[in-house]
Protein backbone atom coordinates (compact mmCIF):
# COMPACT_ATOMS: atom_id res chain seq x y z
CA UNK A 1 0.00 0.00 0.00
CA UNK A 2 1.62 3.30 -0.83
CA UNK A 3 0.68 6.72 0.52
CA UNK A 4 -0.58 9.12 -1.61
CA UNK A 5 1.32 12.27 -1.70
CA UNK A 6 -1.04 15.01 -2.37
CA UNK A 7 1.20 18.59 -3.50
CA UNK A 8 0.33 22.22 -2.03
CA UNK A 9 -0.04 25.47 -3.46
CA UNK A 10 3.28 27.52 -4.06
CA UNK A 11 3.60 29.29 -0.25
CA UNK A 12 6.03 31.40 1.58
CA UNK A 13 6.48 30.00 5.33
CA UNK A 14 8.05 32.95 7.31
CA UNK A 15 9.61 31.24 10.47
CA UNK A 16 10.23 34.01 13.79
CA UNK A 17 12.54 32.03 16.02
CA UNK A 18 14.21 30.21 13.39
CA UNK A 19 17.25 29.65 15.05
CA UNK A 20 15.48 28.04 18.41
CA UNK A 21 15.19 24.27 19.38
CA UNK A 22 11.85 23.80 18.04
CA UNK A 23 12.74 25.30 14.18
CA UNK A 24 15.89 23.64 13.81
CA UNK A 25 14.47 20.17 15.54
CA UNK A 26 10.99 19.85 14.55
CA UNK A 27 10.09 22.35 11.76
CA UNK A 28 12.88 22.77 9.39
CA UNK A 29 13.52 18.49 9.29
CA UNK A 30 9.79 18.21 8.90
CA UNK A 31 9.57 20.47 5.87
CA UNK A 32 12.97 18.91 4.10
CA UNK A 33 11.26 15.24 4.58
CA UNK A 34 7.88 17.25 2.28
CA UNK A 35 10.05 18.95 0.23
CA UNK A 36 12.17 15.29 -0.23
CA UNK A 37 8.58 13.53 -0.66
CA UNK A 38 8.33 16.24 -3.54
CA UNK A 39 4.57 17.63 -2.15
CA UNK A 40 5.56 21.75 -2.35
CA UNK A 41 6.70 23.13 -5.38
CA UNK A 42 10.20 24.05 -5.62
CA UNK A 43 9.36 27.75 -6.49
CA UNK A 44 7.90 27.69 -2.46
CA UNK A 45 9.74 29.97 -0.23
CA UNK A 46 11.10 29.24 3.64
CA UNK A 47 12.35 32.49 5.36
CA UNK A 48 13.58 31.86 9.03
CA UNK A 49 13.91 34.92 11.04
CA UNK A 50 15.67 35.57 14.19
CA UNK A 51 17.50 38.10 16.32
CA UNK A 52 20.95 36.54 15.70
CA UNK A 53 23.19 38.24 13.46
CA UNK A 54 23.90 35.53 10.75
CA UNK A 55 24.07 35.34 7.09
CA UNK A 56 21.80 32.73 4.98
CA UNK A 57 25.17 30.74 4.05
CA UNK A 58 25.63 30.66 7.86
CA UNK A 59 22.25 29.93 8.81
CA UNK A 60 22.16 27.00 6.32
CA UNK A 61 25.33 25.87 7.43
CA UNK A 62 23.81 25.27 10.88
CA UNK A 63 20.57 23.84 9.70
CA UNK A 64 22.58 20.90 7.82
CA UNK A 65 23.67 19.81 11.10
CA UNK A 66 20.36 18.88 11.43
CA UNK A 67 18.68 17.26 7.93
CA UNK A 68 22.21 15.42 7.21
CA UNK A 69 20.63 11.94 8.37
CA UNK A 70 17.12 12.77 6.40
CA UNK A 71 18.97 13.06 3.27
CA UNK A 72 17.50 9.86 1.07
CA UNK A 73 19.79 7.32 -0.16
CA UNK A 74 18.87 7.98 -3.70
CA UNK A 75 19.07 11.81 -3.71
CA UNK A 76 23.10 13.44 -2.87
CA UNK A 77 21.44 16.46 -4.17
CA UNK A 78 18.39 16.79 -2.20
CA UNK A 79 19.93 19.23 0.72
CA UNK A 80 21.14 21.93 -2.28
CA UNK A 81 17.76 21.80 -3.41
CA UNK A 82 16.30 22.71 -0.43
CA UNK A 83 18.79 25.36 0.67
CA UNK A 84 18.09 26.90 -2.67
CA UNK A 85 14.45 27.90 -0.86
CA UNK A 86 15.74 28.61 2.81
CA UNK A 87 16.32 32.26 3.53
CA UNK A 88 17.44 34.06 6.66
CA UNK A 89 17.00 37.38 7.64
CA UNK A 90 17.81 39.37 11.03
CA UNK A 91 14.64 40.73 12.59
CA UNK A 92 13.84 41.89 16.02
CA UNK A 93 9.99 42.37 16.75
CA UNK A 94 10.52 44.73 18.97
CA UNK A 95 12.44 47.01 16.66
CA UNK A 96 10.96 48.79 13.04
CA UNK A 97 14.07 47.95 11.05
CA UNK A 98 13.79 44.50 8.74
CA UNK A 99 10.00 44.74 8.06
CA UNK A 100 10.38 46.34 4.66
CA UNK A 101 12.90 44.25 3.95
CA UNK A 102 10.46 41.14 4.64
CA UNK A 103 8.04 43.17 2.86
CA UNK A 104 10.15 42.45 -0.09
CA UNK A 105 11.24 39.04 0.35
CA UNK A 106 7.70 37.48 0.59
CA UNK A 107 5.35 37.04 -2.86
CA UNK A 108 2.50 38.78 -3.44
CA UNK A 109 0.99 35.51 -5.30
CA UNK A 110 1.24 33.14 -2.84
CA UNK A 111 -0.15 31.77 0.51
CA UNK A 112 1.56 33.63 3.65
CA UNK A 113 2.23 31.19 6.94
CA UNK A 114 4.19 33.00 9.38
CA UNK A 115 5.15 30.60 12.04
CA UNK A 116 5.52 32.10 15.55
CA UNK A 117 8.18 29.59 17.16
CA UNK A 118 8.60 32.12 19.73
CA UNK A 119 7.21 32.83 23.38
CA UNK A 120 3.29 33.80 23.94
CA UNK A 121 4.82 37.29 25.29
CA UNK A 122 6.30 38.09 21.64
CA UNK A 123 2.79 37.05 19.74
CA UNK A 124 1.16 39.95 20.41
CA UNK A 125 4.17 42.35 18.71
CA UNK A 126 4.01 40.06 16.21
CA UNK A 127 0.94 40.34 15.11
CA UNK A 128 0.91 44.24 15.13
CA UNK A 129 4.22 44.50 13.41
CA UNK A 130 2.83 42.10 10.48
CA UNK A 131 -0.57 44.40 10.50
CA UNK A 132 1.34 47.46 10.33
CA UNK A 133 3.82 46.87 7.57
CA UNK A 134 1.30 45.29 5.04
CA UNK A 135 2.18 41.87 5.55
CA UNK A 136 -1.19 40.30 5.98
CA UNK A 137 -3.68 39.51 3.37
CA UNK A 138 -6.54 37.34 3.19
CA UNK A 139 -4.24 34.19 2.37
CA UNK A 140 -2.50 34.79 5.47
CA UNK A 141 -2.30 32.00 8.44
CA UNK A 142 -0.54 32.47 11.63
CA UNK A 143 1.13 29.39 13.55
CA UNK A 144 1.30 29.46 17.25
CA UNK A 145 2.59 27.15 19.57
CA UNK A 146 1.24 26.34 23.50
CA UNK A 147 1.44 27.53 25.85
CA UNK A 148 -2.37 29.10 24.68
CA UNK A 149 -1.85 31.26 28.26
CA UNK A 150 -1.02 30.64 32.14
CA UNK A 151 -4.70 30.55 32.88
CA UNK A 152 -8.31 31.09 31.54
CA UNK A 153 -7.80 35.01 32.00
CA UNK A 154 -4.21 34.58 30.28
CA UNK A 155 -6.05 32.41 27.46
CA UNK A 156 -8.59 34.93 26.65
CA UNK A 157 -5.99 37.81 26.71
CA UNK A 158 -3.78 36.27 23.89
CA UNK A 159 -7.04 35.52 22.10
CA UNK A 160 -8.24 38.73 22.15
CA UNK A 161 -4.56 39.99 21.01
CA UNK A 162 -4.26 37.67 17.72
CA UNK A 163 -8.12 38.35 17.26
CA UNK A 164 -7.30 41.98 17.12
CA UNK A 165 -5.37 41.57 13.91
CA UNK A 166 -6.29 38.13 12.28
CA UNK A 167 -9.48 36.42 11.73
CA UNK A 168 -10.32 33.01 13.70
CA UNK A 169 -10.16 31.00 10.38
CA UNK A 170 -6.55 32.44 10.18
CA UNK A 171 -5.48 31.20 13.49
CA UNK A 172 -3.96 28.09 13.75
CA UNK A 173 -3.07 26.99 17.54
CA UNK A 174 -1.10 23.47 16.84
CA UNK A 175 -0.62 20.88 19.25
CA UNK A 176 1.73 18.26 18.00
CA UNK A 177 0.15 15.25 19.48
CA UNK A 178 -3.36 16.26 16.72
CA UNK A 179 -0.92 15.45 14.07
CA UNK A 180 -0.25 11.77 15.14
CA UNK A 181 -1.11 9.25 12.42
CA UNK A 182 -2.87 6.95 15.14
CA UNK A 183 -4.78 9.98 16.48
CA UNK A 184 -5.90 10.52 12.96
CA UNK A 185 -7.01 6.95 13.17
CA UNK A 186 -9.00 7.44 16.25
CA UNK A 187 -11.43 8.23 14.33
CA UNK A 188 -11.46 6.50 11.57
CA UNK A 189 -11.75 3.31 14.20
CA UNK A 190 -14.28 5.27 15.68
CA UNK A 191 -16.39 6.73 12.74
CA UNK A 192 -15.33 4.27 9.83
CA UNK A 193 -16.26 0.61 11.47
CA UNK A 194 -19.69 -0.15 12.52
CA UNK A 195 -17.86 -2.99 14.83
CA UNK A 196 -16.76 -0.22 17.58
CA UNK A 197 -19.52 2.87 17.51
CA UNK A 198 -22.57 0.64 18.64
CA UNK A 199 -20.05 -0.25 21.55
CA UNK A 200 -18.64 3.07 22.06
CA UNK A 201 -20.84 4.12 25.07
CA UNK A 202 -21.12 3.59 29.12
CA UNK A 203 -23.52 0.88 28.40
CA UNK A 204 -20.39 -1.74 26.98
CA UNK A 205 -17.50 0.35 28.02
CA UNK A 206 -16.19 0.21 31.91
CA UNK A 207 -13.80 2.94 32.20
CA UNK A 208 -11.31 4.46 29.67
CA UNK A 209 -7.52 5.10 30.41
CA UNK A 210 -5.13 7.45 28.94
CA UNK A 211 -1.21 7.47 29.38
CA UNK A 212 1.30 9.85 28.50
CA UNK A 213 4.57 8.50 30.29
CA UNK A 214 7.90 9.78 29.46
CA UNK A 215 11.34 8.62 30.74
CA UNK A 216 12.91 12.13 30.21
CA UNK A 217 13.51 15.00 32.94
CA UNK A 218 12.85 18.61 32.26
CA UNK A 219 16.48 19.68 31.20
CA UNK A 220 16.58 22.45 29.11
CA UNK A 221 12.35 23.22 30.27
CA UNK A 222 13.35 24.16 34.16
CA UNK A 223 12.13 27.71 34.43
CA UNK A 224 9.32 27.25 32.17
CA UNK A 225 8.03 24.29 34.13
CA UNK A 226 8.47 25.33 37.23
CA UNK A 227 5.21 27.54 36.57
CA UNK A 228 3.18 25.28 34.11
CA UNK A 229 3.98 21.53 35.57
CA UNK A 230 2.32 18.44 34.19
CA UNK A 231 -1.21 19.94 34.48
CA UNK A 232 -0.39 22.87 32.40
CA UNK A 233 2.44 21.52 30.10
CA UNK A 234 -0.24 18.08 29.58
CA UNK A 235 -3.35 17.88 31.12
CA UNK A 236 -4.59 20.75 30.03
CA UNK A 237 -3.77 20.55 26.12
CA UNK A 238 -2.33 16.74 25.26
CA UNK A 239 -4.48 14.80 27.08
CA UNK A 240 -7.51 17.01 26.53
CA UNK A 241 -7.63 16.59 23.26
CA UNK A 242 -7.66 12.81 23.54
CA UNK A 243 -10.07 12.57 25.94
CA UNK A 244 -12.24 14.79 23.59
CA UNK A 245 -11.46 12.48 20.54
CA UNK A 246 -12.19 9.50 22.68
CA UNK A 247 -15.72 11.09 23.91
CA UNK A 248 -16.99 12.86 20.99
CA UNK A 249 -20.00 12.72 19.71
CA UNK A 250 -19.63 11.75 15.95
CA UNK A 251 -19.62 15.04 13.62
CA UNK A 252 -22.21 15.76 10.88
CA UNK A 253 -19.36 15.76 8.74
CA UNK A 254 -15.71 15.94 8.47
CA UNK A 255 -15.36 19.47 8.91
CA UNK A 256 -13.28 22.03 10.71
CA UNK A 257 -15.66 23.34 12.89
CA UNK A 258 -17.74 20.28 12.69
CA UNK A 259 -15.40 18.53 14.48
CA UNK A 260 -14.28 20.96 16.76
CA UNK A 261 -17.98 21.90 17.89
CA UNK A 262 -17.85 18.35 19.62
CA UNK A 263 -14.68 18.59 21.02
CA UNK A 264 -16.16 21.55 22.81
CA UNK A 265 -18.97 19.34 23.98
CA UNK A 266 -16.89 17.38 25.53
CA UNK A 267 -15.07 19.79 27.74
CA UNK A 268 -17.54 21.64 28.70
CA UNK A 269 -19.97 18.49 30.06
CA UNK A 270 -16.38 17.20 31.94
CA UNK A 271 -17.18 17.43 35.82
CA UNK A 272 -15.09 19.02 37.99
CA UNK A 273 -12.25 16.90 39.41
CA UNK A 274 -12.49 16.13 43.33
CA UNK A 275 -9.45 16.60 44.91
CA UNK A 276 -9.72 12.67 46.40
CA UNK A 277 -9.46 12.16 42.53
CA UNK A 278 -6.54 13.29 41.70
CA UNK A 279 -2.47 12.73 42.15
CA UNK A 280 -0.02 14.55 41.62
CA UNK A 281 3.85 13.71 42.19
CA UNK A 282 7.22 14.75 42.27
CA UNK A 283 9.96 12.88 40.55
CA UNK A 284 13.39 12.05 42.84
CA UNK A 285 16.85 11.45 42.56
CA UNK A 286 17.87 8.19 40.02
CA UNK A 287 20.09 6.67 37.46
CA UNK A 288 18.75 9.01 34.96
CA UNK A 289 19.55 12.25 37.14
CA UNK A 290 19.17 14.41 39.90
CA UNK A 291 15.44 14.59 41.27
CA UNK A 292 12.75 17.56 40.62
CA UNK A 293 13.48 20.02 43.02
CA UNK A 294 17.60 19.56 42.37
CA UNK A 295 16.97 20.25 38.50
CA UNK A 296 14.97 23.65 39.24
CA UNK A 297 17.02 24.42 42.15
CA UNK A 298 14.15 25.31 44.48
CA UNK A 299 14.20 22.46 47.48
CA UNK A 300 10.62 23.68 48.51
CA UNK A 301 9.20 23.14 45.07
CA UNK A 302 5.30 22.25 45.00
CA UNK A 303 5.11 21.58 41.54
CA UNK A 304 3.99 18.59 40.09
CA UNK A 305 6.06 16.17 36.98
CA UNK A 306 3.33 13.51 37.40
CA UNK A 307 -0.19 14.06 37.49
CA UNK A 308 -3.12 11.04 37.87
CA UNK A 309 -6.79 11.77 37.78
CA UNK A 310 -10.59 10.59 37.35
CA UNK A 311 -13.09 12.65 35.35
CA UNK A 312 -16.10 12.06 33.82
CA UNK A 313 -17.97 13.52 30.92
CA UNK A 314 -21.72 14.15 31.90
CA UNK A 315 -23.38 13.31 29.43
CA UNK A 316 -26.33 10.43 28.09
CA UNK A 317 -23.68 8.99 26.06
CA UNK A 318 -21.09 8.36 29.32
CA UNK A 319 -22.73 8.81 32.36
CA UNK A 320 -21.25 6.65 34.89
CA UNK A 321 -17.92 5.53 32.98
CA UNK A 322 -15.13 7.48 34.28
CA UNK A 323 -11.46 8.58 32.46
CA UNK A 324 -8.70 8.04 34.01
CA UNK A 325 -6.13 10.52 33.26
CA UNK A 326 -1.88 10.27 33.73
CA UNK A 327 1.14 11.45 32.76
CA UNK A 328 4.79 11.91 33.77
CA UNK A 329 8.06 12.62 33.74
CA UNK A 330 11.17 10.05 34.36
CA UNK A 331 8.84 7.17 34.39
CA UNK A 332 9.40 3.42 33.30
CA UNK A 333 8.87 3.78 29.41
CA UNK A 334 8.09 6.08 26.91
CA UNK A 335 4.43 5.54 26.18
CA UNK A 336 1.25 6.86 24.94
CA UNK A 337 -1.69 4.56 24.95
CA UNK A 338 -5.48 5.01 25.03
CA UNK A 339 -6.65 2.08 26.74
CA UNK A 340 -10.54 1.23 26.13
CA UNK A 341 -11.14 -0.99 29.12
CA UNK A 342 -14.85 -2.82 27.81
CA UNK A 343 -17.13 -4.60 30.46
CA UNK A 344 -17.08 -7.93 31.41
CA UNK A 345 -19.37 -10.07 29.72
CA UNK A 346 -22.81 -10.15 32.03
CA UNK A 347 -23.14 -13.98 32.81
CA UNK A 348 -19.76 -16.39 32.39
CA UNK A 349 -21.25 -20.18 31.59
CA UNK A 350 -17.55 -21.09 32.02
CA UNK A 351 -17.58 -21.03 35.88
CA UNK A 352 -15.03 -19.56 37.97
CA UNK A 353 -12.31 -21.40 36.77
CA UNK A 354 -12.45 -19.42 33.58
CA UNK A 355 -11.43 -16.17 35.46
CA UNK A 356 -12.10 -13.06 34.35
CA UNK A 357 -11.53 -11.77 31.18
CA UNK A 358 -12.86 -8.38 29.21
CA UNK A 359 -12.03 -6.49 26.08
CA UNK A 360 -9.37 -4.04 25.61
CA UNK A 361 -8.86 -2.23 23.09
CA UNK A 362 -5.28 -0.76 23.36
CA UNK A 363 -4.78 2.46 20.73
CA UNK A 364 -0.81 2.97 20.87
CA UNK A 365 0.47 6.90 19.93
CA UNK A 366 4.33 6.34 20.73
CA UNK A 367 6.20 5.05 19.96
CA UNK A 368 5.03 1.88 18.26
CA UNK A 369 2.03 3.57 16.56
CA UNK A 370 -0.70 0.65 16.06
CA UNK A 371 -4.04 -0.59 17.64
CA UNK A 372 -4.27 -3.91 19.42
CA UNK A 373 -7.81 -5.67 20.50
CA UNK A 374 -7.51 -8.13 23.41
CA UNK A 375 -9.69 -10.69 22.94
CA UNK A 376 -10.65 -13.65 24.92
CA UNK A 377 -10.09 -17.65 23.48
CA UNK A 378 -9.75 -21.00 24.60
CA UNK A 379 -6.06 -21.86 25.76
CA UNK A 380 -5.13 -24.64 23.21
CA UNK A 381 -4.66 -28.02 24.73
CA UNK A 382 -6.47 -30.70 26.53
CA UNK A 383 -7.48 -30.12 30.16
CA UNK A 384 -10.74 -28.34 29.77
CA UNK A 385 -11.45 -25.00 28.85
CA UNK A 386 -9.28 -22.51 29.90
CA UNK A 387 -9.33 -19.08 28.81
CA UNK A 388 -6.77 -16.54 28.12
CA UNK A 389 -6.60 -13.14 26.28
CA UNK A 390 -4.70 -13.07 23.38
CA UNK A 391 -4.09 -9.58 20.99
CA UNK A 392 -5.17 -8.58 17.56
CA UNK A 393 -2.76 -6.63 17.09
CA UNK A 394 -2.34 -4.14 13.99
CA UNK A 395 1.10 -2.02 13.85
CA UNK A 396 0.75 0.20 11.33
CA UNK A 397 4.09 -0.59 9.56
CA UNK A 398 3.63 -4.15 9.34
CA UNK A 399 0.19 -3.80 8.03
CA UNK A 400 0.72 -0.97 5.70
CA UNK A 401 3.56 -2.51 4.07
CA UNK A 402 7.36 -1.92 4.26
CA UNK A 403 7.03 1.81 2.50
CA UNK A 404 4.76 2.87 5.41
CA UNK A 405 7.26 2.21 8.08
CA UNK A 406 8.56 5.82 8.09
CA UNK A 407 5.19 7.73 7.89
CA UNK A 408 5.14 11.12 8.07
CA UNK A 409 5.72 13.20 11.45
CA UNK A 410 3.59 15.37 13.09
CA UNK A 411 4.56 18.39 12.15
CA UNK A 412 4.71 17.20 8.72
CA UNK A 413 1.21 16.62 8.56
CA UNK A 414 0.13 20.18 10.38
CA UNK A 415 2.49 22.39 8.76
CA UNK A 416 1.08 20.90 5.39
CA UNK A 417 -2.71 21.55 6.44
CA UNK A 418 -2.17 25.03 7.66
CA UNK A 419 -0.69 25.63 3.80
CA UNK A 420 -4.02 23.75 2.83
CA UNK A 421 -5.73 26.11 5.30
CA UNK A 422 -7.44 23.03 6.97
CA UNK A 423 -7.94 23.38 10.52
CA UNK A 424 -9.48 20.49 11.79
CA UNK A 425 -6.44 19.13 13.73
CA UNK A 426 -6.21 22.81 15.28
CA UNK A 427 -8.03 24.27 18.25
CA UNK A 428 -10.18 27.05 18.43
CA UNK A 429 -9.82 29.93 20.86
CA UNK A 430 -13.14 28.74 22.80
CA UNK A 431 -11.85 25.22 22.81
CA UNK A 432 -8.53 26.86 24.75
CA UNK A 433 -10.72 28.56 26.87
CA UNK A 434 -13.03 26.33 27.81
CA UNK A 435 -10.18 23.52 28.68
CA UNK A 436 -8.71 26.32 30.96
CA UNK A 437 -12.23 27.00 32.43
CA UNK A 438 -12.08 23.31 33.38
CA UNK A 439 -7.92 23.03 34.54
CA UNK A 440 -8.12 26.67 36.64
CA UNK A 441 -10.26 25.33 39.72
CA UNK A 442 -8.54 21.97 40.04
CA UNK A 443 -4.89 24.04 40.35
CA UNK A 444 -6.75 26.95 42.37
CA UNK A 445 -7.76 24.25 45.17
CA UNK A 446 -4.15 22.45 45.18
CA UNK A 447 -2.52 26.07 46.12
CA UNK A 448 -6.00 26.79 48.71
CA UNK A 449 -5.07 23.46 50.21
CA UNK A 450 -0.93 23.94 50.16
CA UNK A 451 -0.91 20.32 48.57
CA UNK A 452 2.57 19.23 48.21
CA UNK A 453 3.30 16.55 45.30
CA UNK A 454 3.95 12.58 46.02
CA UNK A 455 7.32 11.77 45.84
CA UNK A 456 8.07 8.73 43.01
CA UNK A 457 11.38 6.71 42.13
CA UNK A 458 13.02 7.70 38.84
CA UNK A 459 12.18 4.67 36.90
CA UNK A 460 8.74 3.81 38.35
CA UNK A 461 5.30 3.95 37.33
CA UNK A 462 4.35 6.66 39.20
CA UNK A 463 3.89 7.64 43.13
CA UNK A 464 1.78 4.48 44.81
CA UNK A 465 -0.95 6.60 45.35
CA UNK A 466 -1.64 6.50 41.83
CA UNK A 467 -2.30 2.86 42.05
CA UNK A 468 -4.90 3.39 44.82
CA UNK A 469 -6.85 6.08 42.83
CA UNK A 470 -7.61 3.06 41.16
CA UNK A 471 -7.99 0.61 43.47
CA UNK A 472 -10.42 2.28 45.11
CA UNK A 473 -12.77 1.86 42.10
CA UNK A 474 -12.09 -2.33 41.79
CA UNK A 475 -9.37 -1.13 38.73
CA UNK A 476 -5.73 -1.00 38.15
CA UNK A 477 -3.99 0.46 36.01
CA UNK A 478 -2.88 -0.74 32.18
CA UNK A 479 0.96 -1.51 32.43
CA UNK A 480 3.73 0.98 31.01
CA UNK A 481 5.07 -0.45 27.99
CA UNK A 482 7.80 1.11 25.53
Amino acid sequence: MVSRVIPVDPFDLIIFGGTGDLAQRKILPAMFRRFCAGQWPTDARIIAIARRNLDTETFRDMVAEQLRGLVPADDASALSRFFECLDYLRLDAHREDGWDQLAKMVQSDRIRAFYFSVGPELFGPLAERLHKNGLTNETTRIVVEKPFGHDLASARSLNATLATHFKESQIYRIDHYLGKETVQNLMAVRFGNMLFEPLWNSQYVDHIQITVAETVGIDGREEYYEHAGAMRDMVQNHLMQLLCLIAMEPPAKFDPDAVRDEKLKVIRALDLVEPHHIVRGQFLAGPQGPGYRDVVGNPRSTTESYVALRTHVSNWRWAGTPFYLRTGKRLVARSSVINVMFKDAPHSIFGEDAGRHANVLSIRLQPNEGITLKVTIKEPGPGGMRLVDVPLDMSFAEALGPENQDPPGAYERLIMDVIRGNQTLFMRGDEVEAAWAWTDPIIAGWQARGDVPKPYDSGSTGPGDAELLMKRDGRHWQGIKP
